[in-house]
């Protein structure tokens, strides 16, 4: 994380990835994302949502991989 990496609230991070704050809260609770507690309050760096959307990204198959499968 870098100092200047924007901390978001759970609920931000939702609205980050189009989900409910159900799922990052789980994502935390499982230790499959990065976080930070300020006092009794969760934050998630954005460097963290980034890394985890880019781990979990699937490269496109090319056409010739399509016809040879």
């Amino acid at each position: 994380m870098s100092p200047d990496d924007q901390l978001l609230t759970v609920e931000e991070a939702a609205e980050w990835l189009r989900t409910s704050p159900r799922f990052p809260r789980r994502l935390i609770a499982e230790r499959r994302i990065e976080f930070v507690r300020v006092g009794r309050f969760v934050r998630i760096p954005a460097s963290a949502l980034r890394e985890f959307i880019a781990d979990g990204r699937v490269e496109p198959m090319s056409a010739s991989d399509v016809l040879t499968k």
